[in-house]
């Protein structure tokens, strides 16, 4: 089947690309393309095809250059763009981005704010990815900037689930880790 393969696209979870070295060895003709993707858009924001560079770094998970309908700001807390190398938070705009949430309106405004850098009156999204830019103008993807998690490519919120453990009369205290 390595012959006829020529694409593996990765989503959903954090990729650490030296894991896949082994693998690209194995099959040097496939391509190995990292997918950065939220659930407020069309599912995947942007693509980077792995290079052999990418395959030696240990933790680095390079995130890519944004699709055709979108656009993402790397964004400091006053939303201001922060220069290569400092950490921010990761902003997605375009056409490609949802309107907001389903009968959720101060979730919708808390997270999908006007966009400060379209002159045709967008918005952006707000993603809670923390990041910072690569030598190379990609993005390195960091973590988050709160307590949600992905398992499997679920978005779990610890601090929820925490929360309705405590709702039970015979639970004092909560914490929930994700191992």
């Amino acid at each position: 089947w390595g012959a006829q393969l020529r694409y593996v696209i990765f989503g959903g979870d954090r990729l650490e690309p030296a894991y896949l070295r082994p693998w690209a060895e194995r099959f040097p003709a496939v391509t190995l393309i990292n997918m950065y993707g939220i659930t407020e858009t069309t599912v995947h924001v942007t693509y980077r095809p792995l290079s052999c560079a990418d395959l030696q770094q240990a933790s680095v998970s390079p995130i890519g250059e944004p699709i055709p309908d979108l656009s993402w700001y790397l964004l400091d807390a006053q939303l201001n763009p922060v220069p290569q190398g400092v950490p921010g938070e990761l902003y997605i705009a375009g056409i490609g981005l949802a309107r907001g949430y389903h009968r959720r309106p101060e979730l919708t405004a808390e997270r999908f704010l006007p966009d400060p850098f379209s002159s045709e009156g967008g918005r952006m999204y707000r993603t809670g990815d923390l990041g910072r830019w690569l030598p190379d103008g990609s993005i390195e993807y960091l973590g988050r900037n709160d307590d949600q998690v992905k398992i499997r490519g679920f978005r779990i919120e610890l601090g929820e689930i925490e929360a309705r453990l405590l709702n039970h009369p015979g639970v004092r205290e909560a914490a929930v880790v994700a191992r």
